[in-house]
């Protein structure tokens, strides 16, 4: 009977505790998205309105940035779309996007393709695409 009641005590706790391991998870999952974020603005300042679609003209320089989402460099200007689910994209996934015209829009259907299995890993949704430019650090 006193193991039943351990037993039965360990499940109870369990459960209680459960919310608080995901909303821990979730708090570092945010933290290390605004790591990487920052890291990869760092020496760059926003440079105008946020876009819904922008002109793509050389797939190759579209990049996967772990856990934040897409990134562009067209020019000395950098395209971010953060994605709405920062834990869901990593560093071995390749997006295959499908884009309805010239642009790629944060309503195009994005499905990820773990690069080392070829197995699909999910499909991610991205926020609009916020441009941003290098920092004129010279003084004057």
């Amino acid at each position: 009977m006193t193991k039943l009641f351990a037993t039965a005590a360990a499940g109870v706790a369990l459960a209680i505790s459960a919310p608080a391991l995901a909303q821990d998870r979730d708090e570092r999952m945010q933290q290390r998205s605004d790591e990487a974020f920052a890291e990869l603005v760092e020496d760059r300042e926003r440079s105008g309105e946020a876009q819904t679609c922008i002109s793509i003209f050389n797939s190759n320089r579209l990049q996967v940035v772990e856990h934040v989402g897409l990134a562009y460099r067209r020019g000395d200007t950098l395209w971010v779309a953060r994605t709405t689910e920062p834990d869901a994209i990593g560093p071995w996934d390749v997006p295959i996007i499908e884009r309805y015209g010239s642009q790629l829009c944060r309503n195009d259907v994005t499905r990820l393709i773990d690069r080392s299995s070829g197995v699909f890993s999910g499909v991610v949704f991205f926020e609009d695409w916020v441009p941003y430019t290098e920092v004129d650090s010279a003084e004057g």
